[in-house]
């Protein structure tokens, strides 16, 4: 059965799905924070544009975009949500340096509503924007068939799409094309392809990876200006072990315990995907009796052989730039890795897992010249570390390496931004 009755149908069952769920939500402590902004008990700014940004990642995503909006528009007004706390404290940070310039532009943030139906016609309603941004992989069936409601122009940035999460879309593929995206720009001819096979090919092209343009390298931040600098001694034997997520801590465990026999005075800066694993780190920690502390409890140094548990947002980068060596996560078991780019723009060379296909991407050149290493199992991965711990590269060889590959696959901001001002320069 397809048409509007079905669709009606399928929208009904769904918004019922999140009644059903409501009183779970309000108490996960995760989803629970910002629950009025969740729920519209705290009302949306009127806005020229929304742009959804799930977590972290596509925060930084949405941020980079709104740079490259403010040259191509010349006054707009923009709504920034996002699902998580970390995704929002990027958002605010965007939002200090787009509303602090004097283009006249002005960006607002907030926790983004349940998808319930009702909620998000409610939302659009508050909002009135002109058009709607979703990041990489987001299609929300109650933004979505509210925005085809009332007519808003839906624009999927970035957009990709798994093999696995293909199957599952092409079982609904009638509802999914009568709601879908107006456009959706996609980061390789493969996403394109699949994406094409859930909406319709006419509606999809191809861009620029946006990741690219957040690869920054220019010059390495200087010891003195680190903001780490009052709990990193100089030169300290320090390992970041980034976005570490909770499928893959028992296996960091063991890259730890490796890590610390062989070097028993390294400093490890580790650094959970998601801040409510913390209590279950210190716990873990605990039990392996290795030294632990919090980034958010210290004020000096930080003592040989201690694992530092980072508790604060925004530190990661600042973290790289004073590593000797690097891990990063999501990669040891299959959850498709996380963003190895970041410690080569700061200028150590990352070690990851095996499962990385999040990050096909980026390509192999950079494992082909050695840039990224990809280890089997947590030993490995031990072992990977402590050679660079014993033997550091030159960060300036590395980054300049890095530069070149990185320099001609730049412009997805600017090409997306492009796009999308067609829908705010319509006064």
């Amino acid at each position: 059965m397809e048409g509007p009755l079905a669709m009606s149908i399928a929208r009904a069952i769904y918004g019922l799905g999140w009644t059903m769920a409501m009183p779970l939500l309000r108490r996960h402590k995760r989803l629970s924070q910002g629950y009025e902004q969740r729920t519209l008990q705290e009302p949306l700014p009127e806005a020229g544009l929304w742009i959804q940004a799930a977590s972290g990642g596509e925060a930084y995503l949405a941020a980079e975009l709104l740079r490259a909006l403010a040259d191509e528009v010349p006054r707009f007004t923009a709504l920034a949500t996002t699902n998580t706390a970390q995704g929002l404290t990027i958002l605010k940070q965007a939002a200090a340096e787009l509303n602090g310039s004097e283009q006249g532009h002005r960006l607002s943030t907030a926790f983004c509503p349940f998808d319930k139906p009702g909620t998000m016609a409610r939302a659009l309603f508050q909002v009135r924007p002109k058009a709607v941004v979703l990041l990489e992989s987001e299609l929300w069936p109650g933004l979505l068939t509210s925005c085809r409601a009332r007519g808003v122009p839906v624009v999927l940035v970035n957009g990709r799409m798994r093999p696995r999460s293909l199957a599952g879309y092409l079982a609904a593929q009638g509802f999914m094309r009568a709601m879908g995206p107006r456009e959706a720009l996609a980061i390789s001819e493969t996403d394109a392809m699949r994406l094409g096979l859930i909406f319709g090919r006419e509606r999809v092209s191809v861009m620029p990876n946006m990741k690219f343009d957040r690869v920054r390298l220019g010059q390495e931040m200087p010891y003195a200006r680190n903001p780490l600098a009052t709990i990193l001694r100089a030169g300290a034997p320090f390992v970041v072990l980034g976005s570490v997520r909770a499928e893959e801590e028992s296996l960091v465990e063991r890259t730890i315990a490796d890590l610390l026999r062989a070097r028993p005075g390294t400093i490890i800066g580790l650094f959970p995907r998601h801040m409510e694993r913390i209590t279950t780190w210190q716990e873990r920690l605990t039990r392996m009796r290795i030294r632990w502390t919090t980034r958010g409890s210290m004020s000096g140094p930080a003592s040989p052989g201690t694992v530092i548990l980072w508790d604060a947002f925004g530190e990661l980068d600042a973290a790289y730039h004073l590593a000797r060596a690097a891990f990063v996560g999501g990669s040891l078991v299959p959850l498709g890795g996380q963003n190895f780019l970041e410690p080569l723009a700061a200028g150590v060379a990352p070690v990851i897992g095996p499962y990385w296909d999040n990050f096909a991407w980026v390509g192999t050149g950079l494992m082909d010249q050695g840039l990224v290493r990809v280890a089997r199992t947590p030993e490995d991965v031990a072992g990977i570390l402590v050679a660079d711990l014993n033997k550091p590269r030159p960060r300036d060889l590395l980054r300049a390496h890095v530069e070149e590959y990185v320099s001609t696959r730049r412009g997805g901001a600017k090409f997306a931004a492009a796009r999308i001002a067609k829908y705010l320069n319509t006064d």
